[in-house]
């Protein structure tokens, strides 16, 4: 046991989640948890606290039993392990009590304030995750123990965007692949050759100029990383690189999401403009996150800009190889310019969001993992007292207002009890679902007219349409499941990215590269935001 007491951080964040599982599991939190409105989660925290702390205990009992070794297992569990726990638990406390409580805060002061800060600064669990990274990097400093787990921050991130590729589906990517393609492709050759010809005028290294055309266009540090051997950039060029990244993506992240809501856009509309304007897959995902963390439909559209941004990356790599070719008569081959440097996450994405369309998750047609079924189904009907309400107001005329399709929907729900086709055409599965779908189309007008009070009808009644809609709303079990990992990986990843921004990381971006890395950056996030207002504003996900 002689390497115990280097595991005592591991045995107390471990100790401390058992503890708090075994308290949240005998109900004594749950007026507070009522309180913070987090109540709904109570079996989510006790179970990841007394797993995930077991866990802790047993890798720490094997640490202290055994040298370490240069295994697998070593490096990429046992090794980082308190690391891991240390961000895991910062993510479950930002969630579970910092974010709500902001919540709360925010509310209490608008009398005085006159407005919700934590919405104009967008402070969920996104920005509150990031900005406590910075926090502790800053001022007490990384703990030595959490090093090792810190740095996996980055890899858990981009699993979190792999598990975002089961929300996706060919029916939702060709709503908006064609603008994110043409739309992409403008912007990310526009910014590369634009900084290619400020390296030019400012007189740059050719090595200098093209990492940083590569950071600034593409995809920030990775597509740095991937174009550094191409162009022979030296690493004080590509540690000036990375930090006016860095710099302007910090900007981004805080600038886009408050931006955004001031002019009114929507989800699609910012998720087009931060897919677009900002550099790297963990920025965008911040600031989609920070604008809404709610509705995943932000940073579905976001992601679906971005990974088209990425997916040119080969392009681009091939484009500045010739480009530096051409003065130093040095060429490097397609295998290990592209395949050897295309981000693998990609393609883990792309392979769930193959799964996906082909409907191995649920019906290809789906979004975020809810469809519409409206086959015939007891567990779809309305109850027998709403049934009631409804045949009542209707032959009450207490309904007033509805066009003949509103009015014939409403017909029918009483009839069938549910939200279905023609019992008639149920071998056409086509026309079924068409009708049932029209119909629910109907209902939902219904439901909006009267919440804009140009129908009128009463709470019960509105209440029993509501219902009988939503029975027919179902959702995939396993994209939910894939959806919860996607949240705590970005909760996780945006810590740990925190505190990967040092002072000293942000000071390097410094003389030329930062000045044009801000002409460039700024000028693709203005010119994206206006083409974006005037391009996509029409384009909606159903």
């Amino acid at each position: 046991m002689a390497n115990a007491k280097n595991n005592m951080p591991l045995f107390a964040i471990s100790g401390i989640m058992i503890v708090y599982g075994l308290i949240a599991s005998t109900g004594v939190l749950l007026p507070m948890m009522k309180y913070l409105s987090t109540h709904k989660s109570m079996d989510m925290q006790v179970t990841m606290c007394l797993i995930v702390g077991a866990i802790g205990l047993i890798g720490g009992i094997v640490n202290s039993i055994r040298e370490p070794k240069d295994t697998n297992l070593d490096r990429f569990l046992l090794q980082p392990l308190a690391g891991i726990l240390f961000l895991l638990i910062l993510a479950m406390a930002i969630r579970w009590y910092m974010e709500p409580l902001v919540k709360i805060m925010s509310k209490n002061l608008v009398p005085l304030l006159g407005f919700k800060i934590y919405k104009v600064l967008n402070l969920n669990y996104v920005v509150l995750g990031i900005l406590v990274g910075v926090f502790i990097t800053n001022t007490i400093g990384i703990p030595s123990f959490a090093a090792s787990g810190v740095k996996t921050a980055r890899f858990v991130l981009k699993m979190g965007v792999i598990m975002l590729g089961a929300r996706y589906s060919f029916a939702e990517l060709a709503k908006l692949g064609v603008y994110s393609i043409w739309l992409i492709g403008f912007f990310v050759l526009g910014t590369v050759f634009m900084v290619l010809w400020l390296g030019g005028l400012f007189k740059q290294p050719k090595s200098m100029t093209g990492v940083l055309s590569a950071g600034m266009g593409v995809c920030g540090v990775s597509a740095t990383v991937a174009v550094a051997p191409v162009v022979k950039a030296k690493s004080e060029e590509m540690a000036y690189t990375i930090g006016t990244i860095l710099s302007f993506g910090i900007l981004c992240m805080f600038i886009f999401p408050t931006v955004g809501k001031l002019v009114g856009f929507n989800a699609v509309q910012f998720g087009a403009w931060a897919g677009t304007g900002i550099l790297n897959s963990a920025q965008v995902a911040a600031a989609a996150l920070a604008f809404n963390a709610v509705d995943i439909k932000t940073l579905k559209v976001a992601e679906i800009f971005n990974i088209t941004r990425v997916l040119f990356l080969p392009i681009i790599v091939l484009v500045l190889a010739g480009w530096f070719g051409k003065e130093t008569g040095q060429k490097l081959s397609f295998k290990t310019v592209v395949v050897d440097k295309f981000p693998i996450f990609i393609i883990g994405f792309l392979l769930l969001f193959f799964m996906s369309s082909v409907g191995l998750f649920s019906p290809p047609t789906h979004y975020k993992g809810k469809y519409i079924d409206v086959s015939y189904n007891d567990r779809t009907r309305i109850t027998d007292k709403e049934h009631e309400v409804l045949s009542q107001a209707y032959a009450g005329g207490e309904i007033e207002g509805l066009n003949p399709t509103q009015d014939a929907a409403v017909k029918d729900l009483i009839h069938q009890h549910q939200i279905a086709g023609n019992f008639d055409d149920r071998n056409n599965k086509a026309l079924f679902d068409k009708t049932g779908q029209d119909r629910m189309f109907a209902l939902e007008s219904i439901l909006a007219q009267a919440k804009a009070k140009t129908i009128k009808m009463s709470g019960e009644v509105k209440g029993a349409i509501a219902h009988a809609v939503k029975q027919v709303h179902k959702k995939s079990k396993t994209v939910t499941t894939l959806t919860d990992c996607m949240i705590w990986f970005f909760a996780f990843g945006l810590i740990g990215l925190g505190m990967q921004i040092t002072k000293k990381a942000v000071t390097q971006a410094g003389g030329w590269p930062l000045v044009m890395g801000i002409i460039s950056g700024v000028t693709k996030a203005v010119l994206s935001f206006f083409v974006v207002m005037w391009l996509v504003k029409d384009v909606v996900l159903k």
